[in-house]
């Protein structure tokens, strides 16, 4: 059987969640968020104040619907367009209202029916560097870029049933505040100064915006997709 193993940061141990027991409006929608990096979840697991765990679960994805959004089988809209349809974004200009009702209305994946999905997760780098994306601001070649800075890496997220059936719980790992915190900021704050010197570069005359996508009628099947 293909095994997967999974890490979970969080504030306390999780020996067995639970579809619904998280927040609602994560990017995906109600799930367990994991990675499959331990030191990044001992990072996801610290706050200012306090320290977590990195709880470590396999999973046995034998048999599971997997939706790969990294993958050459889907684009960066797939994922705005699910993390439009998931979380809150404040959306101040005309054009970002028009913005996201497009991308919702052709770029949003059929994801429901899925166990697994794996994909960029949205700290609060990259949920800002996409509001610039709607507002006009950032291009779709900057868009592209900007989700690799920070080596956020990659979540993977349970979805379903029979997904959390599959999960078995191996151990918690602790995760010390004093350590895992400053990095959690480092790697924000480093992918934030590398957004800002990319976003300062002068763009070339034929640079995509999401004004240009709208206007000329861009569909899934886009070839400049």
């Amino acid at each position: 059987m293909a095994k997967m193993d999974l890490y979970h940061g969080s504030s306390r141990i999780l020996e067995h969640p639970y579809l619904g027991g998280g927040r609602s409006h994560n990017d995906y929608g109600p799930g367990l968020y994991c990675t499959r990096e331990p030191e990044l979840a001992k990072e996801w697991a610290c706050s200012e104040n306090s320290g977590g765990f990195a709880n470590h679960y396999r999973l046995d994805i034998e048999g599971l619907r997997i939706l790969e959004l990294n993958s050459d089988n889907y684009h960066i809209l797939n994922w705005l367009a699910i993390l439009l349809e998931n979380r809150t974004f404040d959306l101040s200009s005309p054009v970002a209202v028009q913005a996201k009702k497009y991308i919702l209305a052709h770029f949003l994946p059929l994801y429901h029916s899925y166990d697994l999905i794996t994909g960029y997760r949205a700290d609060d780098s990259y949920f800002s560097f996409s509001r610039a994306f709607l507002s006009n601001t950032l291009s779709l070649e900057q868009l592209r870029r900007a989700m690799k800075l920070g080596k956020l890496g990659e979540q993977v997220v349970l979805r379903s049933r029979e997904a959390f059936r599959k999960l078995e719980y191996i151990e918690a790992i602790p995760s010390n505040r004093n350590i895992y915190y400053p990095k959690k900021i480092e790697r924000d704050q480093q992918a934030r100064q590398d957004y800002i010197m990319m976003s300062s570069e002068e763009n070339p005359a034929d640079a995509v915006y999401v004004i240009d996508i709208i206007r000329q009628k861009w569909n899934n099947d886009d070839p400049r997709l």
